[in-house]
């Protein structure tokens, strides 16, 4: 399943959207980097991230890169400035000439990567002597992992659902080694915590299950009356509450390195 895309952007906004602009506000933030600085955003999906580095890093130019055509075809409709290209791409083979960008970053997608190796290389490859290569992925293997509270649910009925594409890699441990085998200098990570609030359970677990995932995928093809079990356990579950709102912390993990100058 290391070959999993996203495909409705609109969907992924609606959920994903909300917990990416959180994270890439934090990580943003942590990686400090200059203004006027030309970045390449590697796994674009929508086009969420690109949105964040425009308003919190004022690059001087934004090449946001994604395989898959809906997300870019969705990306391409929002109104931003010239100074953002959205191209089909992928990160195993970018398009970008050698040391051509101060920054790479990828914002929830390493996992997703079958050849992360590969990937690494690459966005070393297009990073100037000097510039950063970062990225964060959820920590999907950790007590605080974005999708627990479903995640849960579906092994206490011992569903047989597709697991999530990289699962081991999102460890903090892993993130480290991948960096450091890229060859990257002064390579390391960190852990970020942000909570997200919804409206209601409902608001929830529509944005979950019209979210391409292969959790949502398994769920929607259960039958009515098992769907509906594995609804209320969920609700159970998540912190909802008085007013009938529901926030919960989830853990993502960051890291960085630096091109040799």
């Amino acid at each position: 399943m290391d070959d999993f895309r996203f495909t409705d952007g609109a969907a992924y906004e609606r959920f994903m959207g909300r917990w990416t602009r959180a994270v890439g506000a934090e990580f943003l933030g942590w990686l400090a980097m200059p203004k006027g600085r030309d970045w390449l955003d590697a796994g674009c999906g929508t086009g969420v991230f690109t949105e964040l580095l425009l308003e919190q890093a004022r690059p001087g130019r934004i090449v946001a890169v994604d395989p898959a055509p809906a997300q870019i075809a969705f990306a391409r409709k929002k109104a931003l400035p010239d100074n953002v290209v959205f191209e089909v791409a992928d990160a195993q083979e970018l398009p970008s000439p050698d040391a051509c960008l101060d920054v790479v970053a990828s914002a929830l997608v390493l996992n997703f990567i079958p050849d992360r190796a590969r990937a690494m290389a690459e966005m070393r490859r297009v990073t100037r002597p000097g510039g950063c290569v970062a990225g964060y992925v959820w920590d999907f293997t950790g007590p605080l992992s974005v999708t627990r509270h479903v995640t849960a649910a579906l092994r206490a009925i011992e569903a047989k659902a597709a697991p999530i594409p990289g699962l081991e890699s999102t460890k903090r441990d892993a993130l480290q080694a991948l960096f450091d085998g890229a060859g990257l200098t002064q390579a390391e990570t960190r852990a970020i915590e942000v909570e997200v609030a919804f409206p209601d359970f409902d608001a929830y677990w529509r944005a979950f299950l019209d979210n391409p995932s292969p959790a949502s995928a398994f769920i929607t093809s259960m039958t009515a009356p098992g769907r509906d079990a594995l609804r209320a356990d969920v609700e159970a579950r998540l912190p909802v509450a008085a007013d009938g709102a529901i926030a919960f912390v989830s853990r993502a993990h960051a890291a960085r390195g630096f091109a040799a100058a």
